[in-house]
């Protein structure tokens, strides 16, 4: 089979290791050469710097890890040509064209999977298992929190030259670390309304957003938190659910789920399986791509998840700006 990787910073780099591990050598690259990764193990495969012409080598699948603001340029192509997607998330800074997308895809058959690997961890993946059953009863309140120094994240590059920091590249701390509003769309449904306050607290010198607090209501009646930002060390990273008849606690960084039950009046400890590592998350995201690429699976995560959370990260700067409650 073979892939294209669009962008080779720290993403499209760790894609491309990771399709190596898999056993996948056919792979060509398509870069404007911005990165500040050295490119030198990329000797020996195709590198163009033109997308149709790197789409005429016909690809199976394309992996799309270019800056987010520029998302939709390989994608849009990639789709009409028939290609399966891996589309990093979020899937835009803008919901522009996202319908020419959805079309193409529609069109030529090709299948989109957004990268929100956190749908892989086999800890939210037990969450989910037991809010389904029901065996802690009806959730009721969940809190996010998320806190990640930038200046920490990639210590080879200029933070503030890296997309996150960059507005015009599509960051900011709502879009980069969106990843809880996929996976609080996973476990609780679909989110109806969302009110939220970001700030430019000034201490990195960015021109995006740094901080987030952001209130969510689910069409369920569940009310959720969010808290974001660029600024906390050490990095801190959880998920909490309170339930009817219990809670659960997820720990990003360890990988442990607690669960407490009011019935057993205990608490179970699930940890992540012994060898587990962060890798792990791209690396079964990445092989279930393979699958859905050879016709064996539909994405997890699919294009309308993408823009769903798309659209919640939209509202949250609405919100701010307008000093009001979004409804979706």
């Amino acid at each position: 089979m073979k892939f294209l990787i669009a962008g080779f910073g720290s993403i499209g780099r760790r894609h491309f290791h990771n399709l190596t591990k898999l056993g996948q050598e056919d792979i060509l690259f398509y870069r404007t050469s911005k990165s500040q990764l050295p490119d030198g193990e990329l000797k020996g495969f195709a590198i163009e710097k033109d997308l149709s012409v790197a789409l005429n080598h016909r690809p199976q699948a394309v992996i799309v890890a270019n800056p987010t603001a520029m998302h939709l340029d390989v994608a849009i192509p990639s789709a009409k040509s028939g290609c399966h997607i891996l589309l990093e998330k979020p899937i835009s800074n803008s919901l522009e064209q996202v319908n020419i997308l959805q079309s193409a895809a529609q069109e030529t058959g090709g299948h989109i999977l957004v990268g929100f690997q956190f749908r892989f961890h086999p800890g939210l993946q037990k969450a989910k298992q037991l809010l389904n059953s029901g065996g802690i009863g009806q959730p009721i309140s969940a809190i996010a929190h998320w806190g990640e120094y930038l200046p920490d994240w990639h210590p080879w590059e200029d933070y503030k030259k890296s997309y996150s920091a960059r507005s015009d590249l599509g960051g900011g701390v709502v879009l980069t670390l969106s990843h809880p509003f996929d996976y609080l769309r996973w476990l609780l449904g679909e989110v109806r309304s969302v009110s939220g306050r970001i700030q430019n607290t000034g201490k990195l010198e960015l021109n995006v957003e740094d901080l987030a607090d952001i209130d969510l209501e689910f069409t369920n009646g569940v009310k959720g938190s969010v808290h974001l930002d660029y600024l906390e060390k050490p990095a801190a990273h959880w998920l909490e659910i309170v339930c009817s008849n219990g809670k659960l606690h997820f720990d990003a960084i360890t990988g442990l789920l607690v669960v407490s039950s009011s019935k057993r009046d205990r608490q179970q400890q699930v940890p992540v399986p012994a060898g587990f590592e962060r890798n792990d998350l791209f690396l079964a995201e990445m092989s279930h791509l393979i699958d859905v690429a050879k016709g064996n699976a539909k994405p997890v995560c699919t294009l309308d998840d993408g823009i769903r959370a798309l659209q919640i990260c939209l509202a949250v700067h609405q919100s701010s700006s307008e000093g009001r409650k979004i409804d979706l």
